[in-house]
């Protein structure tokens, strides 16, 4: 007896130990859930393969089309491309769809992964409701159908973190090992992911200054997870410290050197709650704040240290890339890895309201209809995903052009690495600002040969998308040039995915120095 005392309370000092234990829910038959977890892998399958390799390229698959075919481990971010390279390569070529196969085989594997974590979390009917949702979720079937690595960094962030805290909460070694290796992986698919144990790790040694230290360290397990942290601590300073300094200094050497015609940004503090609001907007706001709303019961009734566990997940990562955007461009794919954070929430809170509704007949009423909310607010996009790939179509755009340029044209657009890349033997060059242009039709105009300039660039659709007005761009184009094309398909939600092909003919424009002060350049 005297035993069992000394490792209950042993249990009761682990950091992460259990305060409020789960509220038992009515559980499922195991193979009624099974059923159901098949049902959505299938699902899933469906719609992440579902037209996987009819759409084109656009700007960064581009690079994972050059980094696959010659991968490098020091590359910052190895994983995708050495996968491409050896399971894809030597049986598919690197194409559409050859690149984008992988990415759709991690979005379906990350369905069941999810269901199985968020179980141990949760329990199951909350999985099952969390799963759904990020079945049918826009934004992951984006992510399965990119030829990008997102899609993979998700499955792994969905397991590594959760792994890491059932394993020392529960002391369940199997459980640490596939977070320990699964962690490996994330932080070699995208070095962002380090990010996810940045507020656990705050927590615990929020945790450690109000216990006892001498008593907490006479715990096996404390000196353990001690020991991990400061081994994690040690390898993010390795290699994370100098990939966060080179990429910042090549931003400030190179500015607005994306691929992408980018608006100007917002001024510090605006740019953030830009930066913020997009997230949402991606993820939809019915699922952020059903999510919000499920962390927030969890923390109240059920379960307060996974509940800030959850939190500390997604908000120490957002915090830092906000911080992180004051000093150089950041992407919102960067805010991917946190995004399991908010099915668990909307899973959670979908169960919640299973167990308060025993007045309504029948009890899934209330539940199902939230759901239905949810996934109806991401339903314009996922349409409109299906219509237009969510991306411009350079590929028709560059055979369009094929049939009318002459030799000696010259050619500037958007995206001129995958413009380039479906006109084979043209150089296409980077638009950005009028100068360049300005220099190419003073040259025609010198070679008298009667070339003619072809500016390919998209059409703004609102107010955070490109915007042609600065530098005077969209005046030289006006001024100078004809609108020969249209090319994009009508979508039902907000964005709009239309080219503009214009044609400027020789002639004799104003002096270059006439448009130096505008010759400015259009910002990230």
């Amino acid at each position: 007896m005297a035993g069992r005392r000394e490792k209950e309370t042993e249990v009761r000092e682990i950091p992460f130990s259990t305060e409020m234990r789960p509220r038992p829910t009515e559980r499922l038959g195991g193979s009624t859930a099974t059923l159901l977890v098949s049902g959505l892998v299938v699902l899933a399958l469906a719609l992440r393969f579902w037209h996987l390799g009819d759409w084109n390229f656009q700007a960064t698959e581009m690079f994972t089309l050059r980094d696959s075919a010659t991968p490098q481990f020091q590359n910052p971010r190895p994983l995708g491309y050495l996968l491409n390279y050896f399971l894809v390569r030597p049986f598919l070529p690197l194409d559409e769809f050859g690149l984008r196969l992988l990415p759709a085989v991690f979005g379906v594997l990350a369905i069941p992964a999810f269901y199985l974590v968020c179980r141990r979390l949760v329990g199951t009917r909350a999985a099952l409701f969390g799963t759904l949702l990020l079945t049918v979720s826009p934004l992951h079937i984006l992510y399965s159908q990119l030829a990008r690595y997102w899609s993979l960094v998700f499955f792994l962030s969905a397991i590594y973190p959760y792994a890491l805290y059932l394993g020392i909460r529960e002391r369940d070694r199997r459980a640490l090992a596939v977070g320990l290796v699964t962690g490996v992986l994330a932080v070699l698919a995208h070095p962002v992911t380090i990010l996810l144990v940045g507020g656990p790790a705050l927590l615990l040694v929020g945790r450690l200054r109000g216990e006892h230290v001498a008593g907490v360290w006479n715990q096996k397990t404390a000196r353990w997870t001690v020991l991990l942290v400061l081994i994690v601590a040690v390898l993010v300073a390795v290699r994370f410290v100098p990939v966060l300094q080179s990429w910042i200094a090549e931003h400030d050497k190179h500015p607005g050197s994306g691929q992408f015609l980018l608006r100007s940004p917002a001024p510090p503090g605006l740019k953030q709650i830009f930066y913020i609001l997009a997230y949402v907007e991606s993820l939809t706001l019915p699922l952020v704040l059903i999510g919000a709303l499920g962390i927030y019961l969890l923390w109240k009734e059920r379960d307060r240290p996974l509940a800030l566990f959850l939190a500390s997940v997604a908000v120490f990562p957002i915090a830092f890339l906000c911080l992180v955007s004051l000093r150089t461009p950041v992407s919102i794919y960067y805010l991917l890895p946190t995004v399991p954070v908010f099915f668990i929430g909307a899973g959670s809170f979908l169960d919640r309201l299973f167990e308060i509704s025993r007045e309504f007949r029948p009890r899934w009423l209330l539940p199902a209809t939230v759901a239905a909310v949810v996934i109806a607010a991401g339903a314009p996009t996922l349409i409109s995903d299906y219509r237009d790939g969510r991306r411009f179509n350079f590929r028709a755009a560059a055979k369009w052009l094929e049939q009318r340029m002459a030799p000696g044209d010259v050619v500037f657009s958007d995206q001129p690495m995958v413009l380039a890349h479906y006109l084979p033997g043209t150089q296409v060059q980077r638009l950005r600002v009028p100068a360049p242009l300005m220099q190419s039709v003073h040259e025609l105009n010198q070679a008298g040969r009667g070339g003619a300039l072809w500016i390919v660039a998209p059409a703004p659709s609102h107010a955070f998308r490109t915007n042609l007005k600065r530098s005077g761009l969209i005046s030289w184009i006006y001024e100078h040039c004809q609108l020969r094309n249209t090319m994009g398909v009508g979508r039902v939600d907000l964005r709009q995915e239309y080219l503009q092909i214009y044609r400027c003919p020789p002639g004799t424009p104003p002096p270059i120095e006439a448009h130096q002060d505008s010759a400015q350049p259009t910002g990230l």
